[in-house]
């Protein structure tokens, strides 16, 4: 640049582009705005330096409402319609542009797959099955902090169905299809109402076998022609019915095979007849 008073000149000989504060204004008030959140671009008019600023901040803005944009759009697909697979799409810049996208995007990976991978196991359980568990490690992150608990909790309460189902159908299936009364269920490992149910069956089953086992005892000594046993067990409702049936049964059996034994000796022994 010349050191000559006047007009500095470049070296090239050219005179540097002067700048006028009326043409500098509307970018002024434009990065004020921004700088409240609103990112509006500015009209593309004038030349050289002013217009060249006036394109490079426009693009800012592009970049910065694409991210703003796709940051509602993802939001309003996740809260709205519950749709877990929106993700930002790829920013037009680079560097922290897209960093910036690819940041939030795995912060939704990281609480969207626990949740959605604890949605695939109550589906299961739903269903019927309950084979199916959370897996407590994402790919080579282990889950920590509320999502790992998340991931136990459902895990637990798929153990404890599959626990009491599987103890319940044993006892079902010994007693209604085997016929092997005095089964019980394991309430080991089973708390909450998952052990006062399984207690439930256990009391219910040990009472059926205490009622079935003494009848069985009763008609097995009649059948045998032991007449002094009656059912004496505890029993309601039909059971009731049933007990007071085979003791009637008893009874007039006893009554009838004393007044046959009664007349035999009196025709047989001693000789009385009518």
């Amino acid at each position: 640049m010349s050191e000559n008073s006047g007009t500095p000149v470049l070296e090239d000989g050219q005179k540097p582009e002067q700048l006028r504060a009326s043409e500098l204004r509307p970018l002024l008030a434009a990065m004020t705005a921004a700088r409240d959140g609103d990112f509006t671009k500015v009209p593309e008019t004038g030349h050289g330096m002013v217009a060249e600023l006036t394109a490079l901040f426009n693009q800012i803005m592009d970049r910065s409402t694409h991210f703003n944009v796709e940051v509602q759009r993802v939001k309003r697909e996740l809260v709205r319609h519950g749709r877990l697979d929106e993700r930002l799409t790829a920013s037009p810049g680079q560097g922290a542009w897209t960093s910036r996208v690819n940041d939030v995007n795995q912060v939704l990976d990281a609480l969207v797959a626990p949740a959605a991978n604890a949605t695939r196991v109550l589906d299961a359980v739903a269903g019927g099955d309950l084979t199916q568990r959370v897996d407590l490690h994402d790919g080579n992150r282990q889950l920590r902090g509320d999502l790992r608990r998340l991931g136990r909790a459902v895990n637990k309460m798929v153990d404890q169905l599959s626990l009491f189902t599987g103890e319940v159908t044993r006892v079902a299936r010994e007693v209604g299809t085997e016929g092997r009364l005095g089964g019980r269920a394991k309430v080991q490992g089973l708390s909450g109402s998952w052990r006062d149910v399984t207690e439930a069956v256990n009391t219910m089953a040990s009472r059926l076998t205490a009622q079935v086992r003494d009848i069985a005892l009763v008609t097995t000594a009649v059948a045998r022609g032991d007449l002094t046993r009656t059912v004496t067990v505890e029993a309601t409702g039909e059971l009731l019915e049933l007990k007071l049936t085979v003791n009637t049964m008893v009874d007039q059996l006893s009554a009838f095979a004393d007044e046959v034994t009664r007349v035999a000796r009196e025709v047989g022994t001693e000789g009385q007849l009518g």
